[in-house]
């Protein structure tokens, strides 16, 4: 198995058991927003954690982390994709950056073959 895509370090979203009909839609706007440095898409890279929906409150939330540290694109990146998410789920959204460092298994299979990866 190449290190991408290994399903212990895939990100399971909480709307798949949740919200599963939201799931496609969600991915496929997210997929608009790449990456200028690397020029990948956040869904590629794997940086989207989770995203969750709060029926009660009636507003989605992402979790999302950067490929490093001190990303000089994190804060765009960051609106970019709250943005599609709430553009596609169609509710107020909020998004934090999470702590999980980011390693290449996070990236979907075949995402770094363009570098030369895998």
């Amino acid at each position: 198995m190449s290190p991408a895509n290994d399903p212990a370090k895939q990100a399971v979203w909480e709307i798949q058991s949740t919200h599963p009909a939201l799931v496609e839609r969600v991915e496929a706007a997210m997929r608009e927003v790449v990456d200028p440095e690397i020029g990948l898409n956040v869904i590629e890279l794997g940086l989207v954690r989770n995203v969750a929906l709060d029926e009660e409150e009636k507003k989605a939330h992402v979790t999302m982390i950067m490929t490093t540290p001190f990303c000089p694109y994190a804060p765009a990146l960051l609106e970019m994709t709250r943005t599609k998410a709430e553009e596609s789920i169609g509710q107020p959204t909020s998004i934090e950056m999470g702590m999980e460092l980011w390693d290449l298994s996070y990236m979907e299979e075949g995402a770094g073959a363009d570098w030369g990866l895998f």
